[in-house]
């Protein structure tokens, strides 16, 4: 082989092995999954528009969990029953904000809260974007309960003022929802809400690496007199009493209701469960009910109102 041949083919050899071994990001942890807009080419949601006209927005919130959940938890575990959902019928799965409406929660470090009136004009335009490409029915999946009014206006202002179609999936899925065994009967009613053991369960399952059970710890709670004293009618199911409380409750400290969460819990958890009684298991039976319910909603949906 000629002198120059061989120094060329070195080269090379060497620059090829040096591009196999050349380290991409080091924090880089994602893979591709189905039907979920971040990670798809233009092409791949064109195929898909050939099999739906269905998407899921999910609108979650960027607000404090405790030190044991992350800041992002009611956004995450949105997405990925979203994500779960749209493994198992033909729906895109896209996310539109991180933020939602949780001024409650500004007391502690990294909550982000935007007003009411952002959230739902944000959420509406977006759909407006998608129904241009050729989407029409939206499913409005809400994970954060300061959100609910608002994702039912969004559901509403899609329905009265565009040519799409949406439901918000939490209602529209219930009737298709199956009691599951994800709190033992053994166990007597506990005050258990924001960041508690249904919450943490839950994240253990949907996003297990980013809970940190080793900085669970009880909350103690200090609520106003009267709403301490409507405790035992809520924990028992009073739907009376859970209405007037939760209308009084988790409200920003401008109110002047004494109840944002830095006023009435120590931890930021809304709860006096023991976080220790959080399991996988719990996690896993809770969101399979969901999915399985919605799942079935979205397919006699599609059932009654074939895709055009």
């Amino acid at each position: 082989m000629p002198k120059n041949t061989f120094t060329l083919a070195v080269i090379g050899a060497l620059l090829a092995a040096s591009i196999a071994g050349a380290q991409t990001n080091p924090i880089w942890g994602e893979t591709k999954v189905k039907n979920y807009l971040p990670h798809m080419s233009w092409t791949e949601v064109e195929d898909l528009l050939t099999r739906t006209d269905m998407v899921i927005m999910p609108v979650g919130s960027l607000e404090q969990h405790g030190p044991h959940l992350p800041i992002g938890t009611d956004f995450l575990n949105g997405m990925e029953r979203a994500k779960l959902v749209a493994q198992r019928t033909d729906v895109l799965v896209a996310p539109i904000l991180f933020v939602g409406n949780a001024p409650y929660h500004l007391g502690f470090p990294g909550t982000v809260s935007l007003p009411a009136e952002t959230i739902q004009q944000v959420y509406f335009e977006a759909a407006r974007s998608l129904m241009r490409q050729g989407f029409k029915r939206f499913l409005i999946l809400n994970s954060h309960g300061g959100n609910r009014v608002i994702s039912q206006y969004i559901a509403d202002r899609i329905n009265h003022e565009t040519e799409g179609i949406a439901v918000e999936l939490g209602a529209a899925s219930a009737p298709f929802r199956q009691e599951t065994e994800s709190e033992p009967s053994s166990e007597d009613p506990v005050f258990d809400r924001h960041g508690g053991v249904g919450e943490t369960s839950g994240s253990l399952y949907l996003i297990p690496d980013l809970v940190d059970l080793s900085k669970a710890r009880t909350a103690t709670l200090t609520m106003p007199e009267h709403l301490e004293g409507m405790l035992p009618e809520v924990v028992a199911g009073d739907p009376t009493a859970l209405r007037v409380f939760l209308a009084e409750n988790l409200k920003a400290e401008e109110t002047g209701k004494g109840t944002s969460t830095r006023e009435i819990t120590d931890t930021g958890v809304w709860s006096v469960r023991d976080l220790e009684a959080s399991s996988v298991e719990r996690g896993r039976l809770a969101a399979e009910a969901f999915i399985d319910a919605a799942v079935a909603f979205i397919e006699r949906w599609k059932e009654l109102r074939p895709m055009e």
